[in-house]
């Protein structure tokens, strides 16, 4: 028995990182899971490793930019159509600019909220309505540790993650008499590609990488060390199941300890 037995999640940006942990866990708890992403080859790839490892129909691969609103509309109605049903959402597609505020572009201004907020936003209006059709469900947002702070040279990343702890408290509020609980995880320093650039480079040392990474947020971090993209699945596991059910419209950090302070021990 799992924890999602009988359920049938979409979870988006699930070709790699957090995304493709989620979607693992979520496979592995029973769920059946709409692997989203624009990244075609990565995303069928998995979908068919989690129908080989789970059981033929338990992973379907939409390719889906998540800031097209028509698209949202062919993702919904190919996963209805293959699993009857959706009752989960995570909203996990997002990106990242480096960039001092006064001298960001408003086209990579513009490119940020599209992905991280409009995309948001369309996923809960395109799939609300079917996990209230389905009985109720769950949708969980993917925040930040920057949206509940600030941090340099991040500023259209920072605002559109405090943007999405918004949206997420308005539709727990709107949507919770019709069955769905809405939360928001927050990530501190992840161990994925947006954080560690080097995992895109198939040649690259990432023992040098990671030894870096190790350094950097050691001083950081009071746990003193990265965060693991399967440590962020097992809270989006948690928001998602039943063990969470009298639990809506909270941001939950997931950051080692950072936004608490920096440790001097």
């Amino acid at each position: 028995m799992g924890k999602l037995d009988g359920r049938v999640v979409l979870v988006t940006g699930a070709a790699r990182g957090q995304g493709e942990q989620e979607a693992r866990l979520f496979a592995a708890e029973g769920a059946r899971v709409v692997v989203a992403d624009v990244l075609a080859e990565q995303g069928e790839a998995l979908a068919e490793e989690l129908g080989e490892e789970f059981g033929a129909g338990r992973a379907l691969f939409v390719r889906l930019d998540v800031g097209r609103e028509e698209e949202w509309a062919a993702a919904v109605a190919t996963a209805r159509d293959a699993f009857g049903k959706i009752d989960g959402l995570v909203n996990n597609a997002g990106i990242l600019r480096f960039n001092e505020l006064v001298k960001t572009p408003l086209a990579e201004f513009q490119q940020v909220v599209q992905v991280n907020l409009t995309g948001a936003f369309l996923g809960i209006r395109a799939v609300a309505p079917e996990i209230e059709a389905a009985g109720g469900g769950t949708i969980v947002n993917t925040s930040s540790y920057t949206g509940l702070t600030g941090m340099p040279l991040v500023g259209a990343y920072a605002a559109t993650k405090h943007a999405v702890l918004g949206l997420t408290k308005v539709a727990a509020v709107e949507l919770a008499g019709k069955g769905v609980r809405v939360n928001a995880i927050c990530p501190g320093a992840i161990d994925t590609a947006m954080s560690n650039p080097a995992r895109l480079d198939p040649d690259a040392d990432l023992s040098t990488s990671d030894a870096a990474l190790d350094a950097y947020y050691r001083k950081l971090v009071p746990l003193g060390r990265i965060g693991r993209p399967e440590e962020v699945a097992a809270l989006a596991l948690f928001l998602t199941a039943e063990d969470s059910s009298y639990i809506t419209g909270q941001p939950f950090v997931i950051d080692g300890g950072w936004l608490a302070g920096v440790s001097p021990f």
